[in-house]
């Protein structure tokens, strides 16, 4: 007849081989997280804000001082509730000198200043009656406040599935077409069109007048200038 084992040998068998079944826990199951909500930045255009946007004429060469005496009077005469805004449109372009390569701002419109402003008769007389400002673009004397297609083009407001931060695309100083004076060299003097443009090379070519045949002439950027 065998031997009931005591309770300290099935103790001893337990701990031998194991944690007893009817204890083992199942693993526990991860739990699935939610996908995270992507961040949609919203670009607000520069129409939507208060008032309208106007365009002043002013004297080229003189937008930055308009501007700036535009602004002394808006606060002087506490018009901030009415005068929003002064703007100079400027964009990139890239310059060649001295056969260096250089990115410059200019004004887009020269002569011209953008307002955003809420233009009743006061602000009128604010604006027009600024040193530097000769009118308002409009029919007659009548200002004409620009269309939203025209405001965000001009402010470069980016288009749907654009960044936001998209920078304004760069252009060079000399387009095709444009006609130009040969400054050294062989050709100095010579004038052209140029019909070509290479911009890796900083080369253009330019169709030069020999003998009454127009003959292509490759010079660099900086051999060439404007007319």
């Amino acid at each position: 007849m065998g031997r009931r084992k005591s309770s300290l040998e099935e103790d001893l068998v337990y701990s031998k081989t194991g944690v007893d079944d009817s204890f083992t826990e199942e693993p526990e199951e991860p739990e699935e997280q939610e996908p995270e909500e992507e961040t949609v930045q919203v670009v607000l255009s520069p129409y939507d804000k208060p008032g309208r946007w106007y365009v002043i004429h002013s004297y080229a060469g003189f937008e930055n001082k308009v501007k700036s005496n535009l602004e002394n009077r808006i606060s002087s005469m506490n018009m901030e509730d009415r005068i929003f805004e002064v703007i100079i449109p400027l964009e990139e372009v890239v310059e060649f000198k001295n056969g260096k390569r250089m990115t410059v701002r200019k004004k887009v419109f020269p002569g011209y200043v953008l307002c955003r402003c809420d233009l009743d008769d006061d602000a009128w007389a604010v604006i027009r009656q600024t040193p530097g400002v000769t009118g308002f673009v409009g029919p007659g004397t009548k200002p004409s406040p620009l269309s939203r297609k025209e405001v965000e083009s001009i402010l470069d407001v980016p288009e749907e599935n654009q960044e936001a931060a998209k920078q304004r695309h760069t252009k060079l100083e000399h387009e095709i077409g444009d006609t130009v004076r040969v400054k050294e060299g062989p050709f100095a003097d010579f004038t052209g069109e140029i019909s070509e443009i290479n911009e890796d090379q900083m080369k253009v070519k330019v169709l030069v007048n020999i003998f009454g045949r127009e003959t292509p002439v490759e010079l660099g950027f900086s051999q060439v200038t404007k007319l």
